[in-house]
């Protein structure tokens, strides 16, 4: 089923909110979207250029037209590249983009405690509520997704706290959804691998330095390179420990190769490198808590 622009508008009835497993199709679903971000009025959509906000701002864009905005927050946290990529995609879809710059890492975060995205989040909601009310629009909403539930989010509090909205979990939408009207709608991130704050390369508890995460996404940078589609390198004291796809773990079996990313490892800066059987799973990290 090939959705047309017609769909925006093509659902009648009230809306309603949905929840995982509903037993609606995918142009429903849409349409639900749509008439729940006109609910809204204004909004200001937290933008990071990745597969749920990327749909999130097309759809409130079509929406809500003008009375929109992109707020990007591009801090030490964040890939330099995805928020470049975030840039031309605001661009490209015409939306208006505020991008607030951030040189520091937060205090309370140094040493990565545990509830460390609670803290992240409750600081940059509270920036972009801050926006929102200065510059008139009535709603702050990100791009948290029915299946974002089945993992340790502690940030989805920090949501709640400050009554961010998350129009894809009220809608049902899950990862699978987005990735399928992304694609029909002509979004070219639709097959984009996920992507996560660079924090989650950290094990709770290390101090957080700014040059570790920079050697973090050199490394992902360089593995991607190789034609890797899914990677993480998680930082353990002076060893990185690289996760692929379990997908793609065969293509590591390969001494020139392995010899090769030893070499540039080193060079960005690691002592060790080892590989994770298990392949990449999202919130490894997750599983010592």
């Amino acid at each position: 089923m090939k959705l047309q622009r017609k769909h925006i508008n093509a659902f009648p009835g009230q809306f309603y909110r949905c929840k995982k497993g509903d037993n609606l199709n995918i142009k429903d679903k849409y349409n639900n979207l749509i008439d729940y971000l006109k609910s809204m009025d204004s909004l200001v959509v937290a933008f990071s250029g990745g597969v749920d906000s990327s749909f999130l701002l097309k759809a409130a864009k079509d929406a809500l037209g003008e009375r929109m905005v992109a707020f990007t927050m591009a801090s030490p946290y964040h890939l330099q590249w995805e928020i470049q990529e975030a840039v031309e995609l605001a661009e490209k879809i015409g939306v208006r983009q505020v991008i607030k710059k951030e040189g520091i890492i937060l205090p309370e975060i140094r040493n990565n405690p545990p509830d460390r995205c609670y803290l992240c989040k409750k600081s940059l909601f509270t920036e972009i509520l801050k926006f929102a009310g200065e510059q008139g629009f009535k709603c702050v909403a990100d791009g948290t997704n029915a299946d974002d539930t089945e993992d340790y989010r502690p940030g989805m509090k920090a949501l709640k706290e400050l009554n961010i909205k998350s129009p894809l979990l009220e809608t049902g939408f899950t990862k699978e959804d987005i990735r399928t009207i992304s694609r029909e709608i002509g979004l070219s991130t639709w097959s984009k691998p996920a992507y996560a704050c660079l924090l989650s390369r950290i094990p709770y508890g290390q101090e957080i330095r700014i040059s570790d995460l920079r050697k973090i996404e050199k490394a992902e940078l360089y593995i991607l390179s190789l034609g890797f589609k899914t990677v993480r390198v998680r930082l353990h004291g002076g060893m990185a420990r690289i996760e692929v796809s379990a997908e793609e773990r065969e293509k590591l079996l390969n001494s020139e190769l392995l010899d090769k990313m030893a070499e540039n490892m080193r060079n960005f800066g690691f002592q060790y490198a080892t590989l994770d059987l298990q392949g990449y799973r999202m919130g490894s990290l997750n599983e010592g808590l």
